[in-house]
């Protein structure tokens, strides 16, 4: 009798056992890590895109998690420092067993990290805008992005300026990737638009007058300026530009979309012609635009929670939660699965236009992802000509 009821004991002990167990497993968390730049000179990239990941996150697990499982955000602040970036990209996939990296907020942080995520094979969805940080795809297995190309911007800007008779430009890149990414792509690209360069000149990203190289340009034949760079030094060639009373058109890199932006110009930035994403001019979106819905519900979304404007680089976060939400959702807690599912978007409406990924694309956008806006009045206005 006592051997029987040992026995039994045994018995319902690790059917219990095993039921917690079960429960457990079944209920655990799918961990998302992230790497943004909250603080640092950066921070304007960052501050957004920590926001926008806590919110959605917030979202899905107000809504049930996904296959009932909550979602869990483990989040680090790269200090815009892409060694550091590379720490803590380390430590998401060793430590804290991530099953997806997004971020980090900058081209130099992506590119850096590129090696880690390869290596440890585990999915990354970057926030830089440099097509560099998505090929070559046979060497960027791991690694995807929602940020458009600078290619596409460029070749809506050059699209632009030849319906407009402009054939003769100047180009001014800050020396970082970004920059460097973009003056490769403006070089590149001009033959095929038959647009000459006349003007071509680099400066350091921490500039804090940019006057002398704007007065070089003012002497050549440019009928335009393209500036390629994000951060202050967009801010100060545009106000340069307006001191020195320039009439020739100058034109930012992307980076340049956000209303605060037009503040920090005090008026100078009056006339200035920009590609941008569909979240900065979202009051300006027709309610029958495919985007809409996605786009108007994270501008009211993210205002609310935050009283504050939304900017194009909070959409790249939200673009990149509910893929991966989408991923996890159809294959589950396997990192070379969710590579896969990444790999093969197709149809997802984001804030960055309609992604169709490949193989052979990582990113899966196209020039639709931007539209030609110009500062007028203080506000943007869509360019329709």
């Amino acid at each position: 009798m006592k051997k029987t009821a040992f026995i039994l004991f045994l018995s319902v002990f690790f059917f219990v056992l095993s039921t917690a167990s079960g429960w457990a497993a079944d209920n655990e968390p799918y961990k998302i890590g992230a790497i943004v730049a909250v603080t640092g000179n950066a921070s304007f990239l960052g501050d957004p895109q920590r926001n926008t990941l806590e919110m959605v996150v917030d979202i899905i697990n107000e809504e049930g998690g996904i296959n009932g499982r909550p979602v869990e955000l483990v989040l680090y602040d790269t200090e815009s420092n892409a060694s550091r970036a590379v720490t803590l990209a380390r430590r998401l996939i060793t430590r804290d067993n991530v099953l997806a990296v997004v971020g980090p907020s900058t081209s130099g942080e992506s590119m850096a990290v590129i090696p880690v995520v390869n290596r440890a094979e585990v999915p990354m969805i970057a926030f830089g805008a440099s097509t560099r940080i998505a090929e070559p795809v046979e060497e960027r297995k791991w690694v995807f992005k929602v940020v458009p190309g600078d290619d596409l911007a460029i070749r809506l800007k050059y699209d632009y300026m030849k319906r407009n008779g402009i054939d003769k430009i100047a180009i001014a890149t800050a020396s970082t990737d970004y920059g460097i990414s973009g003056r490769q792509h403006m070089r590149e690209l001009a033959p095929e638009y038959d647009i000459d360069i006349v003007f071509d000149d680099t400066y350091g990203p921490g500039e804090t007058d940019l006057t002398a190289l704007l007065t070089r340009i003012r002497g050549t034949e440019a009928q335009a300026i393209i500036n390629w760079s994000i951060g202050r030094t967009q801010i100060v060639i545009t106000r340069n530009w307006k001191q020195l009373g320039m009439t020739i058109p100058l034109y930012q890199s992307y980076g340049f979309g956000s209303a605060r932006n037009i503040e920090m110009a005090e008026g100078a930035a009056e006339g200035v012609i920009v590609p941008v994403s569909r979240i900065v001019i979202a009051d300006l979106i027709a309610d029958d635009d495919p985007h809409a819905p996605v786009v108007k519900r994270y501008k009211r979304l993210y205002e609310e929670r935050f009283n504050e404007g939304v900017s194009v680089f909070g959409g790249h976060a939200w673009d990149a939660m509910f893929q991966l939400r989408d991923a996890l959702a159809e294959v589950g807690p396997n990192r070379s699965a969710i590579r896969e599912y990444m790999e093969n978007i197709s149809g997802f409406v984001g804030n960055n236009s309609i992604f169709n990924r490949s193989p052979q694309d990582h990113v899966g956008l196209d020039m639709d992802a931007y539209v030609m806006v110009k500062v007028k009045d203080g506000d943007w206005a869509i360019i329709d000509e």
